[in-house]
């Protein structure tokens, strides 16, 4: 019904800086959110940041000043700028879309890879 596809993950040295896409396509209501979330090994998936469409962001205290999530909801696509990287940032970062409406399904992207190295 909706897919997710992310890019833009890779390796990249602590302090620097990572930008991450995600291009949603299927049926994909006006009202929703996307965000993004991280897991590495051993842990638990977690909650990095999310924005509906109408603006409103929620981002993991961990990240916030750090990242910044920002969307085009003409082409159904999120971002997720990533600066100051630390090597605790290195996990798959998989990206997520949630339909308004009560009970919308969450869908998830494949997930993409980012390396920081120390």
């Amino acid at each position: 019904q909706v897919q997710l596809v992310e890019s833009g993950g890779g390796l990249v040295q602590a302090g620097g800086s990572l930008r991450l896409s995600c291009v949603a396509s299927g049926n994909i209501f006006n009202i929703n959110t996307m965000g993004w979330y991280r897991q590495a090994p051993g842990k638990q998936r977690e909650l990095v940041a999310t924005m509906s469409s109408a603006g409103n962001t929620n981002y993991a205290d961990s990240v916030k000043g750090r990242f910044t999530i920002s969307r085009d909801n003409a082409k159904n696509t999120v971002y997720l700028q990533m600066n100051s990287l630390k090597p605790e940032d290195a996990a798959v970062y998989y990206c997520n879309l949630r339909n308004g409406g009560i009970g919308s399904f969450n869908y998830w992207g494949q997930g993409t890879q980012v390396t920081v190295s120390s």
